[in-house]
C-alpha cells in the first residue's frame, strides 16, 4: 500500500534539501577562497611581528615575518618605489605605502593584498598617519601641498595647497609628521616656512598655523618619540652652508620656532654632499640627540635642554641614517657613497665606536625589531637583508630581495614619528 504524503512534508524535504546544497556550496567557496590565499595567510596569526621592505627597482613590496626571518610574499605593482616609505594602520594589519610617483597604496598584511591603490599627485615625497589612525596625510612635490585622506576608504578629505604668503610661490612638501591630537606639522623647501595642520575639528577643513623665517632650505624633519619636539635640518644654514636646525615646540606651538646650530661648520672645508641624511632616524638617547653630520664624516651632538651643540663623534664618512637601539644603549649608522658599504655602532654612554661591519654594497637602511634584539639591514646592491643580533653583532640569516630599501616593521603603528 503506497503512502501519501502531505504537501506540507513534501515541501519540507525541498527545503531541506535545499539548505544542504547550499550548505555545501558556501563550504566550497570556502574551500576555494582559502586555496586562494597564499600559505601564510591561511595561518591563524597576529601582525605584531609582521613588517615589509621596498623593493625599489621593481615596484614591489615584500611581506617579512621577523620572529621566523624570513620572507613570506612578494607584492607587485606599486609603481615608482625610488623613495617610498610605510606607515600602519592603528591595529597593525595594514599598511600604507607612499611612493615617488604619487601612488598611495594600501595592503592587507594577513592576505598580502592590495586593499586599494590610488595615485594623488604627480611626485610624492612620504606620508605621515594621524594619532587616531584615522586620517593619511601625503607630503607631496609636486604640485606642492600636503593632501588628507580617510585611512579606511583612501577617500579625499581635503588638502592644503603649499604657497607661502610671503614669497607666492610653491613650495616642495618635506619632513611631514604627525602631532597629538590629530595634528600635523611639515616644512616648505623653497619658502623656508614650518607650518601645522589641525584636523581634530573637522579633517575636511584642516586650520594652518605658519611659522615664517624659520632658515633656508629644510631638508627633512623629525618628530621625538614622546611627540614634543619637531626638528627640521636646514641645508641653506650653517657656517659652511649646510647646517642648522630649526626645534618647534609641539607642546607650545605659540612660542614660534627657535634656531640652533648657526655656526655648525663655520671655518671648516666645505665637503660635497652625496647624500642627503635621513632626520626621521634622528637619535634621541636621554638629554642627548645624535645627529648626521651634512657632509661631514661625523655625528653632531646636541643637548635638547638648551639645543647646543655638546660634541661630535668622528666617523667613517657621511652618514645617511644614525638609528637608536629601542633601549638607547647604542646607534647605528650607515653612510652615503663612498662609504656605502659599511655600518659602525656606537656605544651612547662612552661615546666611542663598539664595532664596524661591511655588510656589502649599497646598505639603504635599517629597522630594529620592536625590543631591539636583533636590526635588519638592507644591502641594495647584493639584492639581500641581512639580520643581525644586536649585543654579539653575529648575522643570524640573509634573505633574498630585489633591490631592497627602506625596511618597516609593524610596531611603528604605536609610535610617534615612524
Amino acid at each position: 500500500m503506497t503512502m501519501c504524503r502531505s504537501p506540507k512534508s513534501v515541501g519540507a524535504n525541498l527545503f531541506a534539501q535545499t539548505l544542504a546544497k547550499m550548505r555545501m556550496n558556501s563550504h566550497l567557496l570556502l574551500a576555494c577562497a582559502v586555496l586562494a590565499l597564499p600559505a601564510f595567510a591561511q595561518e591563524l596569526r597576529g601582525t605584531g611581528d609582521l613588517g615589509l621592505v621596498i623593493e625599489r627597482a621593481k615596484g614591489s613590496v615584500q611581506l617579512l615575518d621577523t620572529s621566523k626571518k624570513t620572507g613570506l610574499q612578494r607584492i607587485e605593482g606599486l609603481g615608482d618605489l625610488s623613495h617610498a616609505s610605510a606607515v600602519f594602520s592603528r591595529d597593525a594589519r595594514y599598511a600604507f605605502i607612499f611612493g615617488r610617483d604619487g601612488g598611495l597604496t594600501k595592503i592587507d598584511l594577513l592576505t598580502g593584498n592590495i586593499v586599494k591603490r590610488i595615485i594623488q599627485s604627480g611626485n610624492s615625497i612620504g606620508g605621515a598617519i594621524s594619532q587616531d589612525g584615522s586620517i593619511l596625510a601625503a607630503a607631496n612635490y609636486k604640485p606642492g601641498g600636503v593632501k588628507f585622506f580617510d585611512s579606511e576608504t583612501l577617500e579625499l578629505l581635503s588638502e592644503v595647497s603649499a604657497r607661502s604668503a610671503i614669497t607666492g610661490e610653491l613650495s616642495k612638501v618635506i619632513g611631514l609628521e604627525e602631532a597629538a591630537g590629530n595634528r600635523f606639522t611639515f616644512s616648505l623647501f623653497e619658502a623656508g616656512e614650518i607650518w601645522q595642520a589641525d584636523l581634530s575639528k573637522d579633517p575636511k577643513n584642516p586650520v594652518i598655523t605658519r611659522h615664517t623665517g624659520i632658515g633656508k632650505e629644510p631638508y627633512d624633519a623629525l618628530v621625538t618619540g614622546d611627540g614634543r619636539w619637531y626638528i627640521a635640518g636646514l641645508f641653506g644654514e650653517g657656517g659652511n652652508g649646510k647646517g642648522g636646525i630649526a626645534v618647534l615646540d609641539l607642546w607650545h606651538p605659540e612660542r614660534g620656532v627657535k634656531r640652533a646650530l648657526p655656526d655648525y661648520g663655520r671655518g671648516e672645508q666645505k665637503l660635497p654632499v652625496y647624500k642627503m641624511p635621513h632626520l626621521e632616524t634622528w637619535a634621541v638617547a636621554g638629554n642627548l640627540a645624535f645627529i648626521p653630520g651634512v657632509g661631514r664624516h661625523e655625528v653632531v651632538l646636541v643637548d635638547i635642554s638648551t639645543w647646543q651643540k655638546v660634541g661630535t663623534i668622528p666617523v667613517a664618512g657621511q652618514p645617511v641614517f644614525v638609528m637608536a637601539e629601542p633601549t638607547g644603549r647604542k646607534l647605528w649608522v650607515n653612510f652615503a657613497f663612498p662609504h656605502y658599504d659599511t655600518v659602525q655602532v656606537i656605544d651612547v654612554e662612552s661615546q666611542a665606536i663598539v664595532h664596524t661591519m661591511k655588510p656589502g654594497k649599497a646598505v639603504l637602511h635599517m629597522e630594529f625589531t620592536p625590543r631591539g634584539e636583533h636590526v635588519w639591514i638592507s644591502v641594495r646592491d647584493e639584492n639581500r637583508i641581512q639580520v643581525h643580533d644586536t649585543a654579539s653583532f653575529e648575522k643570524l640569516a640573509e634573505i633574498p630581495a630585489q633591490s631592497p630599501s627602506g625596511i618597516f616593521f609593524s610596531s611603528r603603528a604605536h609610535r610617534f614619528g615612524l
